[in-house]
């Protein structure tokens, strides 16, 4: 609607004039979000062939843990090969175990939920906020309420018997969620809370780098992230007990010894490889660079959009410094229907936007799992689309 009550129709050629306004005209297809390697990148992969420690094992690796440890203010970091892992890490560390329930949101990319999967447990779904676009504290306190029952033996859910053993909030596109009302819950329930940082490298809540404050925390360095490792992830604690015992399980449980070969444990080969790492140094290096670049692009496309009607700029929810991974605007619910529309036409000039997720519960292997209302998450999923987001782009200043 107009400032005359007038209803308006959006049309998807305003939306490609505005992000062109932003980012000016694409030679050829400008990418969702490209990996930016302007540092020591060719000269610390270089370092890392003539050393021959290009596996498992090498310099790069410790210096990589201990880089993230700095930046993201954690006691310790485990690298390993990807985020899917180290969330699989996190969830058998938080004591998730096979017919168990960890609660997460159902706009997420199917990593978080696969990872429940991997260890034999049931994911059950709740919705999102529209501040934040990820798990939302109040939908998490109406189901708990619902559901939820205290035991000697934990928390489990009345409907179907199971302990509810972890909940996962995901910070969507970098935004952080509402850690503090989330991490409440978690204790009032006594349930562990696994935070699912993937995403949120360099964001912060209150002050606080995400992933800093709960007791396990996964993060992922994909070729799509905002520092890459060309596939890799890492566990972030507090805890140096379970840090030691998330290096031990993600390195085949193998006790140390100048020769023999003895694990105490079913562990995973999920070691990040020292050349992996030697790309992850020299990008981490430039994290505050590409913080800089991708906020400022943030900031050119909210003001693109600012007077745009039907349509608003995703920003960062009160209290928090978003890493913008990726940028995201909605459309109002009554152009919902022209989703696809605008995709294509925003494609076809060049520009590589992309839909949010489907949701998990929409998933044939996920669709009988519990769930809560998921009304917002159903909307956003509607209505949501992802521009390009590269650390590279020049922003245009308007």
């Amino acid at each position: 609607m107009d400032s005359s009550g007038t209803r308006v129709d959006l049309e998807p050629k305003t939306i490609v004039d505005a992000v062109r306004r932003a980012v000016g005209t694409p030679n050829g297809m400008l990418g969702l979000h490209e990996p930016v390697f302007a540092g020591n990148e060719v000269a610390y992969l270089e370092e890392c062939i003539k050393s021959t420690f290009v596996s498992s094992v090498g310099p790069f690796v410790d210096r990589f843990e201990r880089m993230l440890e700095e930046v993201t203010g954690t006691k310790r970091a485990v690298a390993v090969v990807n985020g899917t892992a180290a969330l699989h890490a996190c969830f058998r560390l938080a004591g998730v175990e096979p017919g168990d329930e960890v609660i997460s949101p159902a706009l997420t990319f199917i990593a978080t939920t696969n990872a429940i999967a991997y260890c034999g447990a049931v994911p059950h779904f709740v919705d999102s906020s529209l501040e934040t676009l990820g798990m939302d504290a109040r939908a998490l306190a109406v189901r708990l309420e619902a559901i939820a029952q205290k035991t000697a033996t934990g928390t489990i859910n009345r409907e179907t018997g199971r302990r509810i053993a972890a909940i996962a909030p995901m910070h969507t596109f970098g935004h952080p969620v509402d850690l503090d009302a989330i991490a409440a819950l978690a204790d009032e329930w006594n349930i562990a809370l696994v935070e699912d940082a993937a995403e949120s490298l360099g964001s912060t809540y209150k002050g606080h780098p995400v992933g800093s404050q709960a007791r396990l925390a996964a993060l992922s360095f994909n070729g799509n992230k905002i520092v890459t490792t060309g596939g890799g992830g890492a566990i972030l604690t507090n805890d140096e007990a379970l840090g030691r015992r998330a290096k031990h399980l993600t390195t085949t449980a193998k006790l140390p010894h100048k020769w023999a070969f003895i694990h105490d444990e079913v562990g995973y080969n999920y070691r990040l490889p020292n050349l992996n790492a030697a790309l992850g140094c020299a990008q981490l290096e430039q994290l505050d660079g590409f913080m800089a670049s991708k906020r400022k692009l943030a900031a050119v496309y909210e003001r693109a959009f600012a007077h745009i009607p039907g349509v608003r700029f995703s920003r960062e929810p009160k209290d928090t410094t978003s890493n913008y991974w990726l940028n995201a605007i909605l459309l109002d619910e009554a152009h919902a229907g022209r989703r696809d529309e605008v995709l294509a036409a925003l494609n076809d000039a060049g520009f590589g936007a992309r839909p949010a997720w489907t949701l998990m519960h929409r998933l044939p292997m996920f669709a009988q799992s519990p769930r809560g209302d998921l009304s917002t998450a159903e909307s956003i999923e509607r209505r949501l689309i992802n521009l390009p987001s590269s650390a590279s782009i020049r922003a245009r200043d308007e």
